[in-house]
This record gives C-alpha cells, structure tokens and sequence, in this order.
C-alpha cells in the first residue's frame, strides 16, 4: 500500500505543477480564436449593416405615409384643399393650406434616407381625391434597401 500511496501523490503532484506553469494561453490558442472571430463578423457585419438600412427605409416609408395620410385627413374635415410640398432641399415635406403650413416634417434627415419624387407637390380636394394630372411616387431609399410609396389620382396611399 505505500507505494501505491506514493505513486498517486506523485500524480497528483505532477498534474499540480503543470496546472500551475499553465496559466495563460499560447499565442497559437490566441490566433486560432481571433481568426475565427475576425471570419464571423466578416460575415456579420455587412448583413446587420442591410438589415438596419432596411429598417430605417420602412420606417422612413411609414412615416412619409402617414404624412400623406394625414394630409389627406386634413383635406376632409376641413372641406378645404390641402398641398404637400416635396421640394424641400433637405427632404422636408410640407403640408399647406393655402399660404399657411400646416406642419412639416423632415422625414429624409430624420432618419438619415434619401427621396426622390416623381413630381414636386401633390394636392389633396375637398372630398380626399388627388388633383393633378398623374399619380405621385415618392422612392425612398439608403445604400441598397429602397421602398416606394404611391399616392393614386384617387388618393389612395400604399
């Protein structure tokens, strides 16, 4: 029995020192790690950078339509024609009766998007309908995502 109690407590003596002189990780361990790290966030990266693109366009979108919603709104309890203004220099969107804004928004700094329109103004009638010649779109766009919004004759926004 004593040797068999010397050779376990020289065991664990031996696995005791090498836990002791290994505290750290080697500079292989450590490159291993950084590599792969660096390859999931090169992956990463450019798909979170579209999906917050993306979300920024909806929202964009949402809130260009709900100013237009708005607009319209305006136009059928007041009995009165409403203009939105699109030529704002920095994407600002008015909404007037008459000579009198109404309220603005700055939709494309807001949340940092670009709009382009396919005409500079629309106005809204007395019963909600579209006055002009033809439809409105209104693309909003950030890098690669990009949504449309559309305003009909009848004064319909999708």
């Amino acid at each position: 029995m004593p040797a068999l109690r010397s050779w376990v407590l020289g065991l664990e003596s031996r696995v005791c020192r090498s836990a002791a002189r290994r505290k750290g990780m080697s500079l292989v361990e450590v490159l291993i790690v950084l590599t792969i790290v660096g390859t999931l966030m090169a992956i990463a990266i450019p798909h979170s950078l579209l999906m917050l693109d993306r979300i920024s366009v909806h929202s964009a979108a949402g809130d260009l339509a709900m100013t237009l919603s708005s607009a319209r709104d305006f136009a059928l309890s007041s009995h009165s024609s409403v203009a939105v203004d699109l030529a704002g220099p920095h994407g600002e969107v008015r909404v007037m009766r008459g000579s009198d804004v109404l309220f603005m928004r700055n939709i494309a700094s807001a949340h940092g998007v670009q709009l382009t329109h396919s005409r500079d103004s629309l106005t809204f009638g007395p019963l909600g309908l579209g006055r002009g010649a033809a439809n409105l779109s209104i693309v909003v766009r950030r890098r690669a995502a990009v949504e449309t919004v559309f305003v009909s004759r009848l004064g319909r926004i999708r």
